[in-house]
């Protein structure tokens, strides 16, 4: 099972657990979702994606039951506990510091971010597509932790390359606007439109945070089959999820 999945290239603490799954996991999603879809807003029936979700943690023998989301694209960050809130809360990034607690991220083509804190004292997970990116939400996450910038280890995974994702106007000003060195991370490709490189820009938010150790990046999910891709597959697109957690002393993982 482990090596369907991109697990994070990063020094984090032993006590620090991460990984992403990948669509080439066992599951019982049938094509077009096949084979592991996470993503209960994807379409897919109800039941098949809660057996998918139950599968992943007895797979990866998870501490608890991954803390599941109802992702908006906006800047919302959500202190997580053992205390189960109702539903899937909306946010769009969450940290915790307690042993056990799985964050997760569900991602088809957007930018999901893992933090962690150098000492292994907290962690967090973002999700990161061009509107929660120029919302802030990064911004918003990394002044949520006690960890001062300088000491938190940051990892991006599997996203929309530059080189797949072409947007219009109207991304490229959300960012542009703000800061005019953003500019860097588009690329002209037709009159209106340009090649936006999600990497770039949360490396430059991360940056400007006084955050510098920072891994990952260069995934393509577009261009790379093990991934889900929303741009490619269209409204019937499964869902991935990056999980980060810490480890509990009863873990012999």
């Amino acid at each position: 099972m482990r090596e369907a999945t991109v697990v994070p290239d990063w020094p984090a603490p032993p006590r620090v657990h991460a990984l992403t799954t990948t669509r080439t996991l066992p599951g019982n999603s049938l094509p077009p979702y096949d084979a592991l879809n996470l993503g209960l807003r994807s379409g897919e029936d109800e039941s098949t994606v809660l057996a998918n979700r139950a599968l992943l943690e007895r797979a990866f023998n998870l501490p608890s039951p991954p803390r599941w989301l109802q992702q908006v694209h906006g800047d919302r960050v959500l202190r997580l506990t053992h205390e189960v809130l109702p539903g899937e809360p909306q946010a769009d990034a969450v940290f915790t510091s307690e042993p056990g607690v799985v964050l997760a991220i569900q991602t088809a083509d957007c930018l999901p971010i893992l933090v962690c804190a150098a000492d292994g004292s907290e962690i967090a997970a973002i999700h990161a597509g061009w509107r929660g990116l120029a919302a802030g939400v990064i911004e918003s996450c990394v002044h949520r932790l006690a960890t001062p910038a300088s000491r938190l280890l940051v990892w991006l995974g599997p996203a929309i390359g530059p080189a797949s994702y072409e947007v219009g106007e109207e991304v490229r000003a959300a960012f542009v606007e703000r800061d005019l060195a953003a500019d860097s991370a588009f690329t002209a490709t037709r009159p209106g439109h340009w090649h936006c490189d999600l990497y770039a820009l949360a490396r430059r938010r991360l940056g400007a945070l006084g955050v510098t150790r920072i891994y990952g990046g260069g995934l393509d999910t577009l261009a790379d089959a093990r991934f889900y891709s929303y741009r490619r597959d269209g409204a019937r697109s499964g869902r991935m999820a990056s999980l980060i957690w810490l480890k509990t002393t009863a873990d012999s993982a």
